[in-house]
């Protein structure tokens, strides 16, 4: 998905004085503006309300003109469900998104084959390739064009190389032991798509011609009321399963689009392989009970970066994690993250301890962590728009300044292996003595507890957490010391052990300290 503007932050504050708390969530509108809380900060700053009103009028007399309406505006309550089940290398992995037009000085398939084994050695377990279609020219926005308006969704971006090359980069991340899933678009298509020929496939609107939605000039929205889109959508699933070996898919926009078509499609898909993945772009929460094995968890990036930039307390981060555990199926896996092609780079948007910080609670949550290409050694590139329609190339060479970013991943990434409470235990948020700017909770697996506590903000926290004795914890931190010039001794980049202490805890601004206990 590429970024939005202010028009859907204004739309939600209108919203939520008028809609009931399940609709709210489940509108496009009201899940875009959670996640883009520093477009709501702004509008705040720039625009009065009755100026904002103004302008949710006008997108409202669009939509009505238009005919596009969000797909399934009100989701039904699925939390008494159970959500579906994953293999084990799901809830076990570390996904790794990778720009394939930046991620490399080549910008192809084979920049990608060449760094396997770096990506192996950081501990990454899943690849997800960014669509890799050919892009749409007609009305293309930047100088080479959204990856996210596909042109031929059975064709390979001759930019990035051939089929050939995608299917050795797909066998060689076998060879390795990684999953590899590809970007699929199904909820709109370039303006010179191959699919225009069949223009009832497209939505209308009330002149009779093809619209779009939202301000994404660049795509034509698709029609999931007509049978034949279903079906051609369907088997192009099963073709990229077939012929390429695929892991499974990262579905764009996956809310928009009907949640029955889903559903339908993966019990197609998985009378080809049984065990695919499936990761959605959204915040709905009835796509997780039959349909995908993971989403997005929108709400809580959005928390995280109000309260990593002071419009927020530490506690909001607990309130947004329970809401979403008490309306969404039961057992949710979401993908937690800081950083993807969408937003502002996380180093930028909270500077070099804060990153680490953001990543460190990521790691530490339930669900399935999530990497951005550059993110390990705190690379700046900007990846969202307007940069997302550009060629700006990751700067991998910024890991000489920033030596504690790639030894922050592979140190995490590895404690997170190692340990099932992490992985897969159970959530339990614990009460210290300054909960506006800490956050602590215990992971508890039958074998283990891990209990993490971080410092979300600028000042040294010396306080307690009630956790009882403290005295079987030992201090498992990743060991990766204080920024350092890039000429210091290796001996000054080792970051100084601290005895546990529990219950009693001090903490660095912006710092991380993470203990465990054995149970067996």
């Amino acid at each position: 998905m590429r970024s939005k503007f202010s028009l859907r932050a204004l739309c939600f504050r209108e919203l939520k004085f008028h809609a009931k708390a399940q609709d709210r969530k489940a509108s496009k509108q009201c899940r875009e503006a959670e996640r883009k809380s520093t477009m709501r900060s702004t509008w705040m700053k720039t625009k009065s309300w009755r100026g904002g009103r103004r302008l949710l009028a006008a997108s409202l007399l669009f939509t009505a003109l238009s005919g596009y309406t969000p797909a399934q505006q009100t989701a039904r309550d699925v939390s008494k469900e159970r959500a579906r089940p994953s293999r084990d290398w799901v809830p076990d992995g570390v996904i790794y998104q990778i720009y394939e037009r930046n991620f490399s000085p080549e910008g192809n398939f084979d920049g990608v084959t060449a760094q396997l084994d770096r990506l192996k050695d950081l501990g990454v377990t899943i690849l997800w390739l960014m669509p890799v279609h050919p892009i749409g020219q007609e009305k293309k926005k930047g100088s080479v064009g959204s990856p996210y308006a596909v042109r031929d969704y059975y064709a390979i971006n001759p930019d990035y190389g051939t089929k050939d090359d995608l299917k050795k980069l797909i066998s060689e991340a076998h060879r390795r032991g990684m999953k590899v899933i590809i970007d699929i678009v199904a909820n709109h298509t370039a303006w010179d798509s191959v699919l225009m020929q069949h223009p009832d496939w497209y939505k209308h609107d009330a002149k009779g011609n093809i619209t779009y939605p939202y301000d994404w000039f660049d795509i034509a929205a698709l029609n999931y009321t007509n049978p034949q889109l279903r079906q051609y959508m369907t088997e192009m699933l099963k073709y990229w399963l077939r012929e390429f070996n695929t892991d499974g898919f990262r579905c764009d926009v996956a809310g928009e689009i009907p949640t029955d078509f889903w559903e339908n499609a993966r019990a197609e898909l998985e009378k080809i392989r049984p065990d695919i993945v499936m990761l959605a772009e959204a915040h709905k929460a009835d796509l997780l009970v039959k349909a995908f094995d993971l989403d997005y968890s929108w709400p809580l990036h959005g928390t995280l970066t109000d309260v990593l930039q002071g419009r927020g307390r530490a506690s909001d981060l607990r309130r947004s994690w329970e809401e979403e555990a008490r309306e969404w199926p039961r057992g949710s896996l979401h993908l937690r993250f800081t950083d993807n092609h969408d937003e502002r780079r996380a180093i930028a948007r909270f500077g070099e301890p804060g990153a680490l910080a953001a990543s460190a609670f990521m790691f530490t949550l339930d669900g399935v962590p999530l990497i951005y290409n550059g993110m390990e050694v705190g690379d700046t590139t900007e990846s969202g728009a307007p940069a997302l329609f550009e060629k700006m190339p990751i700067f991998w060479a910024i890991a000489e300044r920033r030596p504690e970013f790639p030894r922050f991943y592979k140190q995490m990434v590895a404690l997170r292996r190692s340990s099932s409470a992490l992985r897969r235990g159970a959530l339990e948020w614990l009460k210290n003595s300054d909960d506006s700017r800490v956050v602590t909770f215990l992971r508890r697996s039958p074998d283990e507890e891990v209990l993490v506590a971080l410092n979300f903000s600028n000042r040294p926290f010396f306080g307690t957490v009630e956790v009882g004795s403290g005295d079987a914890y030992r201090e498992i931190t990743p060991d990766v010391g204080p920024p350092q010039p890039p000429d210091a001794p290796t001996t000054a980049n080792a970051g100084a052990k601290r005895a546990a202490g529990l219950p009693a805890i001090s903490l660095d601004a912006w710092g991380y300290r993470i203990f465990r206990r054995t149970l067996k």
